[in-house]
């Protein structure tokens, strides 16, 4: 299973690991079928989820409304839907 696919419309959609209360927030490497990422942020009132969208935003360089929370909103494991992202996920996190 990859930690990333393009769904019907050719949306980015990407399976997250997530761990809150990191230093920096950073894309570290693969994590059982996902995508590890820490975050600067604590899981309280949606702190960590709206410091993930952003990240994703700037490193994908679309606007916050194009990224989605699809799964896990109180979960460490979430699936993010990107609409219109021009990247390739593998170059921006380079990791294979």
């Amino acid at each position: 299973m990859s930690w990333y696919r393009y769904d019907g419309t050719n949306n980015l959609v990407l399976t997250l690991h997530i761990q809150t209360g990191a230093k920096i927030t950073e894309a570290v490497g693969l994590l059982r079928g996902a995508l590890k990422i820490r975050l600067a942020a604590a899981p309280v009132e949606g702190k960590a989820n709206s410091t993930l969208i952003k990240f994703l935003a700037v490193q994908f360089d679309v606007p916050n409304g194009q990224v989605r929370l699809k799964q896990g909103g109180k979960s460490r494991h979430k699936v993010i839907v990107i609409h219109r992202s021009v990247h390739d996920p593998r170059v921006l996190f380079n990791i294979g």
